[in-house]
């Protein structure tokens, strides 16, 4: 009895201390509250010169959040729908057109097939100087957008250059659906594959539709195509992982300090395809529910990843709606893969004397297992089982594409030859790639390679030594060999520039989908997932622990997760 009732004073007692505690915080949110408010008004009524009250609030608003994480945001009422089109919903009313502003002029540099655009005969290269009658030069990408996108069946009249003639176009706005699942199709040697660009409204009965109809054809392996892909709704990430794992099974938990933001998530329904074998592919910019997906699947030794590390987002978002229409993103959890890792790669809680949040240290990254004992680590983000060396594009390509000299040359190739081949063996000839460098002669191509950067840095170092004199002759030297060998640049880089260009080409012919496949002959990660499923001793190693992070392409260390 006695115990009993020291049981009950201890309890009562951690209540109280709780319910002070509580108590306290309200305290000094309200008093913090009003110190805000009246700093605001006094602001507002009594600074020298005019102020713009919304302005002032959302500087402020935007200065405390940007002490917190970069996805904590506010959205005001004039940005709601811009925000729904990110985040949320995949659909909008428009013309189904992409523009690009080069040298102050707005061209069309994508037409989205099918859509209201396409059917109009709008093409890419075609100048856009008009928009309703409102002359668009000056206008801003905010603002361009806002003319061209409108309620569904609304009227738009572009008036565009197309071969120095001026051309009305009458166009009838539709609503415009960008998939999420952006590809899906048999690639050779029985091989599935799905593109998935987002995970917004609706995604998993996308992955789940492409998938059914992939079936049909029996492959031997499913390749699941996460790269470049942000991230999105949590709870979709939950239903793909579903389309490949049995019913209640573990797939993420997100734990916030806020003890209703702590759930677990299962998956729900029997699956579409609970043995075909599994390859997920992710890059440095796979982000967020692409990391619950490649990382559960991971943890659960359901499928390969292949690539490169993904980004480390492990954090979840949740909206919260403000008076006045207006909401606010805050991040209110971390989430946990199935082995209890979270891959969470920078520390927001401290940031350095700049304000620049850094990774965590080496020390706090920590080991878990997979279902069959593999080891995976935390932080991060998630890392491959086979890891393929990315290729970074070479200073004059780069070049190239922000003068827009591929988008320029595509659209005379499409002129000149209006039929090519099929997107999937599409290539330039050796004759194209001349003439295209040809095209190059009365171009600015000026770019200071990283070598050239370098040499600059030498250079003010030897000035501050006072040894100019004694290495001048060597700097010189290198400074014209250097020249050289940019000139040579476009012959050394030929592989390279000549896969971009085919990507602008191809497009102007077959639109997305035929950009799609014509990459898939260069493409290194799709080329490590068939040879997985062509090896299945590797496949069956990797899965069981005995085999993991083969590396293709340059040599890095096995089962290193940290920079």
């Amino acid at each position: 009895m006695k115990k009993f009732k020291y049981l009950i004073l201890a309890a009562v007692s951690c209540i109280a201390i709780l319910f002070f505690s509580f108590k306290e915080d309200l305290f000094l949110v309200s008093k913090n509250l009003d110190i805000f408010a009246s700093l605001y008004r006094e602001i507002n009524i009594n600074y020298v010169d005019e102020t713009s009250a919304p302005e002032l609030m959302k500087t402020g608003i935007d200065a405390m959040l940007e002490s917190l994480d970069p996805y904590t945001e506010y959205v005001p009422e004039s940005e709601i729908e811009d925000y729904k089109l990110k985040y949320i919903s995949t659909q909008y009313g428009g013309i189904g057109a992409g523009t690009v502003i080069i040298d102050g002029k707005l061209f069309v540099n994508e037409v989205s097939e099918g859509y209201a655009a396409n059917k109009s005969d709008v093409k890419a290269g075609d100048q856009v100087i008009k928009i309703n009658n409102i002359e668009i030069k000056g206008k801003d990408r905010a603002q361009i957008s806002q003319l061209l996108r409108g309620p569904k069946g609304t009227p738009v009249d572009l008036t565009i250059i197309r071969d120095g003639k001026e051309i009305s176009k009458k166009i009838t706005r539709e609503e415009i659906k960008q998939p999420n699942v952006s590809y899906f199709g048999m690639v050779g040697d029985g091989i599935g594959y799905i593109r998935l660009d987002k995970f917004l409204e609706n995604s998993g009965q996308e992955v789940k539709d492409a998938l059914i109809s992939l079936n049909k054809e029996n492959p031997k392996g499913i390749v699941l195509d996460l790269r470049n892909n942000g991230g999105g709704i949590l709870q979709e990430a939950v239903k793909i992982v579903n389309l490949f794992v049995d019913k209640d099974q573990l797939i993420v938990t997100q734990k916030g300090k806020n003890t209703a933001k702590t759930i677990t998530y299962k998956t729900q329904l029997p699956p579409v395809s609970p043995s075909v074998p599994l390859v997920v592919l992710v890059n440095g910019n796979s982000a967020s529910a692409s990391e619950i997906v490649a990382g559960s699947l991971q943890d659960l030794d359901r499928a390969i990843v292949i690539g490169q590390r993904s980004y480390g987002k492990g954090l979840v978002q949740q909206t919260f709606n403000l008076p006045y229409n207006s909401l606010v993103k805050v991040t209110v959890a971390k989430y946990y893969t199935p082995s209890g890792r979270c891959i969470q790669k920078l520390d927001y809680t401290h940031k350095n004397a700049d304000g620049i949040a850094e990774r965590f240290a080496d020390s706090t990254i920590s080991m878990y297992q997979t279902k069959a004992g593999r080891n995976v680590y935390s932080g991060n983000g998630v890392y491959p089982d086979i890891f393929v060396d990315v290729d970074k594009l070479s200073p004059i390509t780069i070049t190239m594409l922000n003068k827009n000299l591929f988008f320029n040359y595509a659209n005379l190739y499409k002129k000149e030859k209006p039929i090519v081949a099929s997107p999937k063996t599409f290539q330039i000839s050796d004759a194209d790639y001349v003439a295209f460098a040809s095209s190059l002669a009365d171009k600015d191509l000026s770019y200071q390679s990283r070598t050239e950067r370098l040499l600059t840095e030498l250079r003010y170092e030897a000035d501050k030594e006072n040894k100019t004199t004694e290495v001048k002759a060597d700097l010189e030297n290198l400074k014209n060999k250097l020249i050289s060998a940019k000139k040579a640049d476009l012959a050394n880089h030929k592989a390279e520039i000549k896969r971009v260009l085919e990507t602008q080409i191809i497009s102007r012919y077959f639109y997305e989908k035929g950009r799609i496949e014509q990459s898939f002959q260069y493409d290194k990660e799709l080329a490590a997932a068939k040879s997985v499923f062509n090896n299945q001793t590797q496949m069956l190693a990797i899965l069981k622990g005995n085999g993991n992070y083969k590396v293709i392409g340059k040599p890095v260390k096995e089962n290193v997760h940290v920079d």
